[in-house]
């Protein structure tokens, strides 16, 4: 891709990506003149613009991702910024800030798949467009959904299909005998249309939970937040705010139980937990961005 057709292409993406419960990120992060943020899923730069707009500081601010079309993006938008870009996963970035001896005034964790990454058929994230069979995060990686749907026993797939698409047991074994038997598969939309005959009522797709598990699996999503969660206290300085989005009950229920189990200690807590309840989209968000409905949003200071 050349230089302008790759800024045409940034300037795209960041149309597409609608950055969710922006106002509440804001509300409870609370940023300030001359304060440091890190973004360990920066994404397109929604959150962290608006942050920056108040913050002003720079130098002072690391945004992570490991899309590599997202960091693009993210160099064209800061180039002639001290921003810090860091091309990794989320808990190679916290240990590497760790080490460093660096602390943060505000983080913020959005777990959610990003708009481009699921409109993009080539990605191969969604059913509802054909493409390869992919799902990789970081595209350096080897390990793809081709390889699961096409090389994995039947009872790893059973496997993660109840961890981590919460299939009850009989039903995900009939979805993995029917993918073992049904090899090889080639694209998202022959694998979507071919669940589609289970069918069970209701809104949701009968792809949509085999797919989410693949995702998780391709991109150790679960394990690499739970690897992070408990890094966080070490990161913030004293005062330090962290905002964490999550877009499904596995994710919610390991931030929920990370942030029930630092403040449990009373005066010795090292965090305070801000939400009591997890904060949610507004309807009017809604209308703009539907994706923005299952994100939940909770957040902790740091004592």
């Amino acid at each position: 891709m050349n230089g302008l057709k790759q800024r045409v292409y940034n300037i795209h993406m960041e149309e597409l990506h609608q950055p969710v419960l922006l106002s509440e990120v804001l509300e409870v992060l609370q940023p300030k003149p001359g304060e440091s943020y890190m973004d360990l899923t920066a994404g397109y730069a929604g959150h962290a613009s608006r942050i920056l707009d108040v913050t002003q500081n720079y130098k002072d601010t690391v945004l992570v991702d490991r899309d590599e079309n997202a960091i693009k993006v993210l160099q064209e938008k800061f180039a002639n910024s001290p921003v810090k870009l860091r091309h990794q996963d989320f808990y190679s970035a916290v240990l590497q800030e760790i080490e460093c001896g660096n602390c943060f005034d505000m983080i913020l964790m959005d777990f959610g798949v990003s708009s481009p990454q699921l409109d993009r058929a080539e990605r191969g994230f969604s059913f509802a467009k054909d493409g390869p069979l992919d799902m990789r995060m970081d595209q350096e990686q080897d390990l793809d959904a081709s390889v699961i749907v096409n090389k994995w026993r039947e009872g790893e797939i059973v496997d993660i299909l109840e961890r981590y698409g919460e299939e009850k047991p009989g039903f995900a074994k009939l979805i993995a005998r029917t993918i073992v038997h049904g090899r090889p598969w080639t694209s998202t939309k022959q694998l979507g249309e071919t669940l589609a005959k289970f069918g069970r009522g209701g809104r949701v797709h009968p792809a949509t939970r085999t797919f989410q598990a693949i995702r998780i699996a391709v991109n150790d999503e679960l394990g690499e937040i739970e690897r992070t969660l408990p890094l966080i206290p070490k990161l913030l300085k004293p005062g330090g705010r962290v905002a964490m989005i999550t877009f499904h009950s596995l994710e919610d229920r390991l931030v929920k139980d990370f942030l029930k189990e630092e403040s449990s200690l009373g005066e010795e807590s090292p965090l305070e937990v801000l939400t009591k309840k997890p904060m949610t989209a507004e309807t009017e968000e809604l209308f703009i961005n539907p994706r923005a409905r299952s994100a939940k949003l909770r957040a902790a200071k740091k004592k």
